[in-house]
């Protein structure tokens, strides 16, 4: 008999110990598919979109300042006489799927906004090693003007972007985007300029401690699409992040901050000491907490 319940006591600690390294596996398993987080402060680089989506059930207000040009010397306090600015409220609906709107001065412009994670990178890269989202934004232009040749309608002051951003997190402190896209806009001034335009930016993230980050974008506008004047437009800058804000100082060559502005009209030359001081300034609300 005593060998019997012996025999059933190690048969049911095999069982058990059996389950436990099935719990293990799963967890395992689990982790593997653990998706890949923070690669970017926030849903912004500077001007470009980033590899970030704002979470569900946050809304994400956003003060965007672009001063004048630092060249205007100390007359002009270095740019901080003048001043483009935007307002915006971006609200993930889910973790994949964020909506947005804003308004800037320049042009008197209101844009609106959907940006979708189509992969999400996990922390095993042999499951998916990468980041694709898709972006698209709307924009008009409400300025009233006056004096012109022509009339300038509806249809005429709105204008389109459509981007895919293709990047991923290499480590804790390293992350790197492609961002293919196009603008299209409904007006143009001149013949030497197309409606549709091509581009390819490119973005990154060098992270230098838990809230500190230095960060740069770049579009590139491809060939004999905009007269000659305008230029691609470069952008170098830094994150603090403290609690629920984040705050992005930065040099950029475009004073704009709308996509077609910063863009296509440009005029500045990064390398030529061309350069105009900003901030982004990021706060967080959560409006509806995450199930568990």
């Amino acid at each position: 008999m005593k060998k019997i319940i012996l025999s059933l006591l190690l048969l049911a600690g095999f069982a058990r110990y059996n389950h436990a390294q099935d719990l293990l596996s799963e967890i395992e398993d689990e982790n593997e598919l653990q998706r890949v987080s923070a690669s970017f402060k926030n849903s912004r680089v500077i001007n470009a979109q980033s590899l970030e989506t704002t979470p569900a059930g946050v809304l994400d207000f956003k003060i965007q300042h672009r001063f004048g040009n630092i060249k205007g010397g100390f007359y002009d306090m270095f740019g901080l006489d003048q001043a483009n600015m935007r307002m915006s409220f971006d609200y993930g609906i889910t973790n994949r799927l964020q909506i947005g709107v804003g308004r800037s001065t320049y042009e008197k412009t209101y844009d609106g906004l959907i940006k979708y994670r189509i992969l999400w990178q996990t922390e095993s890269s042999e499951k998916m090693p990468l980041s694709l989202l898709w972006y698209s934004s709307m924009s008009i232009n409400t300025l009233r003007y006056t004096g012109l040749p022509y009339e300038r309608t509806f249809d005429t002051r709105l204008n389109y972007t459509h981007q895919l951003i293709i990047g991923r997190k290499f480590s804790r402190a390293l992350s790197l985007e492609l961002i293919p896209g196009v603008v299209h806009r409904n007006f143009v001034y001149t013949r030497a300029e197309k409606n549709t335009v091509y581009t390819l930016g490119a973005a990154g993230r060098v992270k230098l401690s838990n809230r500190i980050a230095l960060t740069c974008d770049y579009f590139y506008v491809l060939p004999n699409q905009l007269a000659a004047q305008y230029k691609n437009p470069l952008s170098v800058g830094v994150d603090i992040e403290t609690g629920g804000h984040v705050f992005q100082l930065h040099l950029s060559s475009s004073p704009f901050m709308v996509d077609k502005a910063f863009i296509t009209e440009t005029t500045a030359d990064f390398f030529k000491g061309d350069l105009f001081f900003g901030f982004n300034l990021s706060r967080v609300f959560t409006l509806q907490k995450p199930k568990n």
